[in-house]
């Protein structure tokens, strides 16, 4: 800034040093802070619910246009028989899974991705030797948490997901699902 009094001199012809100053010295109640911390995050939390159904709708149109048998948003049986895991999709069902996807948005307040690893572990666990497990993220702010993605990745190199796809990948998934449907024989 070349000229910092003549910056300061025009804000003040805008009054926004008056309006800063107000708004500072204003005294707020506890009720008018807590209703505007709810209302920020509520917001977040229905743009994050919104982003992770149209992620979901994205993935299950792709899966609609391979298989007819598939279960959305439940939880598949081990591979033990004993326990069980959350998925969104089981193709073609929750009872004998051959394929398992997982569908993570995480803008706006979607999944933090910490949590993420648990879910994918768990799945991991769970799933039986032979069932495929992809994974579908929008892929949006795992730049700020690579070590999270590079935990992903992991569990891709070592053959544990099948394969991660984000929504630009849309021909891959669905080439990979009409291959997987061919091979197995669904």
């Amino acid at each position: 800034m070349s000229n910092p009094e003549e910056y300061i001199r025009i804000l003040k012809e805008y009054g926004l040093i008056d309006a800063i100053n107000i708004l500072i010295s204003r005294e707020y109640t506890w009720r008018e802070v807590i209703q505007e911390r709810l209302k920020m995050g509520r917001g977040s939390a229905i743009k994050g619910q919104k982003r992770g159904k149209n992620l979901e709708d994205f993935v299950e149109s792709i899966v609609s246009q391979v298989f007819e048998n598939y279960e959305i948003r439940k939880s598949f049986r081990g591979a033990k028989g004993l326990t069980t895991a959350k998925a969104d999709f089981c193709i073609p069902s929750t009872q004998n899974p051959s394929i398992v996807i997982e569908v993570k948005a995480y803008g706006a307040t979607g999944s933090k991705q910490s949590d993420v690893i648990g879910d994918v572990q768990k799945i991991i666990l769970e799933k039986r030797n032979d069932t495929y497990f992809l994974l579908v993220t929008d892929g949006i702010t795992w730049k700020a948490r690579m070590r999270d993605f590079e935990r992903l990745i992991e569990f891709q190199n070592y053959g544990d997901v099948y394969r991660i796809y984000t929504q630009k990948m849309d021909l891959e998934l669905l080439s990979d699902l009409i291959q997987l449907k061919a091979e197995l024989n669904l």
